[in-house]
């Protein structure tokens, strides 16, 4: 008996089961067209944030980040150029107090011995009895040199609020911990909008804050021509420098970022030859004994950098200049020695 082949019967679903499936068809349409636009849109906006931070570095500019200092761009070599024009216009200040002192030397010593120890009495005992013209000469150039590394360079001075610039410095550290390359965009575009100039108030509290005794024994005031009152051009130069620094773009290709910071050995700390440079000859380093400083006469320059994204635990610090030193047993062997015609040695 022969078997009756019947035909396959169509799939057939209801109305409301194919109505179901294709609005979810058309969701699941719509949902991967979504995402795309949202992949599409990410692009572009990591695309504008890669050229804002390169218009901000200066990467596509090469105008950009030029130095205000004699139009050099903003390198180590730059900087070091820069830094030891600052150190002459120190110096040349505190030669010339010395030349002319408005008071005996012995007492301007003590005032600055005061202000380079913080008042710390235990610190303050001069180890000669007369002063000379090379030991207040350097205590002088220490004095300032210590004002220009804590209250300045060390300092984001952005406005001439000093507690809005304490804030600012600290938003800055913050950041910089996070993220390095985040901290240099926003330093950079902050200090696009920093005052021009240091003024006259800002170099007060700058004088206030760290040789409060000096600036009332020597009575600087507002008077930028008399011997006392040029240290406050040299402050004013002092900032121009800083700014440099602090809106300088990264040399580092990107994959980091640096900012500088300055430091200033204390007096009578052991002397450390990766960190100092002697201005005079150190017979008791020259045989091989230790010594001291005697007075730091400018800053030292560290570059600091973190790996990107802050995944390195510790601040890697660079010396790019070493701090300028005249160690003790120079300062205070030099009791014979009387200064030249302009104070210096």
């Amino acid at each position: 008996m022969a078997h009756m082949h019947t035909p396959p019967q169509p799939d057939v679903v209801s109305g409301d089961q194919y109505r179901y499936a294709l609005t979810n068809f058309r969701i699941a349409h719509e949902k991967v067209e979504e995402q795309r636009l949202q992949l599409l849109e990410q692009e572009n906006q990591v695309a504008l944030l890669r050229a804002r931070i390169a218009l901000l570095e200066g990467t596509n500019q090469p105008h950009f980040g030029v130095s205000k200092l004699n139009g050099n761009s903003v390198d180590d070599f730059s900087i070091k150029n820069a830094a030891s024009a600052l150190e002459r216009q120190i110096n040349r200040w505190a030669a010339d107090l010395v030349r002319a002192p408005p008071v005996p030397l012995n007492v301007i010593r003590q005032a600055a011995l005061t202000d380079v120890f913080d008042d710390n009495p235990a610190e303050l005992e001069p180890q000669t009895p007369n002063a000379t013209g090379i030991q207040v000469q350097s205590l002088l150039r220490h004095a300032v040199s210590k004002t220009i590394a804590e209250g300045i360079i060390n300092s984001l001075i952005i406005t001439d609020s000093p507690e809005a610039n304490i804030q600012l410095t600290r938003i800055h550290e913050h950041i910089f911990s996070r993220d390095p390359t985040v901290a240099a965009v926003w330093r950079r575009q902050t200090f696009s909008a920093a005052v021009e100039t240091c003024s006259l108030e800002m170099s007060h509290f700058f004088l206030s804050e760290h040789m409060p005794n000096l600036t009332q024994l020597l009575g600087i005031a507002n008077d930028k021509t008399t011997p006392s009152g040029a240290v406050i051009p040299v402050l004013e130069a002092a900032y121009d420098f800083s700014r440099m620094l602090h809106s300088a773009p990264s040399s580092s290709g990107g994959m980091v970022d640096a900012f500088y910071r300055a430091f200033v050995p204390d007096v009578g700390s052991v002397m450390n030859p990766r960190q100092i440079e002697l201005v005079k000859r150190c017979h008791k380093t020259e045989r091989g004994e230790p010594d001291r400083v005697g007075a730091a006469v400018f800053p030292g320059l560290v570059k600091v950098t973190r790996g990107a994204g802050g995944q390195v635990p510790d601040d890697v610090h660079t010396v790019v200049r070493r701090a300028q030193v005249i160690c003790e047993c120079a300062l205070l062997g030099s009791a014979q020695v009387a200064p030249n015609a302009h104070g210096g040695y």
